[in-house]
């Protein structure tokens, strides 16, 4: 029942921010979460494009590293993909390949948010824009799960 009722109240809250299935109002922020290793990578796409797609602002929340001397904090990975789900303006969560990614990976789904596992931080962040501006006025998340997820 707890977990229904989260679900509901995600639901609402994209709804009212316009990440939700209505589509996102113009000048919006939208925000992709970026594993530490991709992260330089993808600030600097973001910046060539001017920090925009379409007619939304799109933001990259850097996370924190998950790595350990003694291999990957599966705790930090999850605290990491719950912080994605928790964000009304999540539309994208980058992930380098590795242990840590198989963690993450149900946690963002789960949420309806595109999980993308990729080397390249720069080209992910490319494929994401150019799905928001395929997306016109539809649902920025829907349209980068459908076209990048």
């Amino acid at each position: 029942m707890a977990r229904g009722l989260g679900s509901a109240l995600v639901a609402l809250a994209l709804a009212a921010s316009g990440c939700g299935g209505d589509g996102a109002s113009a000048g919006a922020t939208v925000s992709v979460f970026v594993a530490a290793p991709l992260c330089k990578e993808a600030q600097r796409e973001l910046s060539a494009a001017g920090g925009e797609a379409g007619d939304l602002k799109v933001h990259a929340v850097c996370l924190p590293v998950i790595e350990t001397k003694g291999g990957v904090d599966l705790a930090a990975s999850g605290r990491n993909a719950r912080r994605a789900t928790e964000d009304s303006t999540a539309i994208a969560y980058l992930e380098a390949p590795g242990p840590g990614s198989r963690f993450s990976r149900s946690i963002v789904e789960s949420a309806d948010i595109a999980w993308i596992e990729t080397s390249s931080g720069s080209t992910a962040v490319r494929r994401v824009l150019r799905a928001i501006d395929d997306a016109g006025s539809s649902s920025p998340r829907d349209a980068v799960l459908q076209q990048v997820g």
